[in-house]
């Protein structure tokens, strides 16, 4: 592997411990980014695309040169730029269409485990949508389907930070779906075995080694701090009261809520992670750890 690497989604929490690996291998790698500072340290170790999902002609301008797309950029909320739907799915299609224009020889794709075109969420029904473009392409492609991919420091362990300081913490329905989390540093780890694979597969079912309900990861986060479920119905007009009122600084929206309703697994478990030479963390072991260290600070 020692052709330039383009990432979208580079800033996010399997781009920034994906981009952190290859640099440190001396990888070449450009990231398309709307704004380089959130790159951090390695935004000196890579080169610069600006631009987002809304942006077209920055597609074609970050492909020069390219010879592997890892395309993870996606939004699971609207945006003032763009709506679920174009962000993941004509995005998606625009970005496949650049790559072939460019001779891109390698795309891998993050989609969702469980994405149909009548799924219940429209994250998964624009995700599959994006998936069957990346399919039909000329590319030579490999589709990560995550179950749910979390890190510290991640939006949805950031949230349940934040509400472990209320004397309960509200939870979205009775939390009964269940997941399979993934810590992203593992899904990084995944990702780089694939790329240098001689014979890559064409889909990795992201699971980690555990199936666990959605009170169960709650209560992981929030540390034992006491759990009061919401009925979906009034979760959906309050989220949708504060989306109305925050836009895009709302906390979370119900499109994100909704996603923790719909059980998503695959009878593979952790296999495919694993036969790729990782042994996936428990979100129990990884959040522990996390907690470990802001304790000895």
């Amino acid at each position: 592997m020692a052709d330039l690497v383009l990432i979208t989604g580079a800033t996010g929490q399997v781009g920034s411990a994906l981009v952190r690996r290859l640099t440190a291998r001396g990888v070449p790698v450009r990231c398309l980014v709307r704004d380089p500072r959130r790159l951090g340290p390695e935004r000196v170790r890579v080169q610069i695309a600006l631009g987002d999902l809304a942006d077209p002609p920055s597609f074609r301008n970050a492909m020069r040169g390219v010879g592997t797309v890892v395309h993870l950029a996606a939004s699971a909320r609207d945006q003032p730029n763009g709506s679920i739907e174009e962000l993941n799915a004509i995005a998606t299609w625009r970005m496949v269409d650049a790559a072939e224009r460019a001779g891109v020889e390698r795309f891998l794709f993050f989609s969702a485990l469980g994405a149909t075109t009548h799924h219940r969420t429209r994250l998964r029904r624009s995700k599959a949508l994006a998936e069957r473009v990346v399919a039909e392409s000329g590319l030579a492609a490999t589709v990560f389907a995550p179950s749910m991919l979390y890190a510290d420091g991640g939006r949805w362990t950031t949230v349940h930070r934040r509400l472990a300081l209320l004397p309960a913490v509200p939870m979205t329905g009775l939390g009964r779906a269940r997941f399979q989390p993934l810590w992203a540093e593992d899904a990084a780890d995944c990702v780089v075995a694939v790329l240098d694979a001689a014979d890559p597969p064409a889909r990795v079912e992201l699971a980690g080694p555990q199936t666990l309900t959605h009170a169960e990861m709650v209560r992981l986060a929030v540390a034992g701090r006491p759990v009061v479920p919401v009925p979906p119905p009034v979760a959906r007009t309050a989220l949708r009261a504060a989306e109305a009122a925050l836009a895009a600084a709302a906390p979370v929206t119900w499109d994100e809520a909704e996603l923790l309703e719909v059980s998503t697994v695959t009878e593979r478990g952790s296999a495919d992670v694993e036969a790729l030479g990782v042994r996936p963390r428990t979100m129990a072991e990884v959040l522990g750890a996390a907690r470990g260290r802001a304790a000895a600070r």
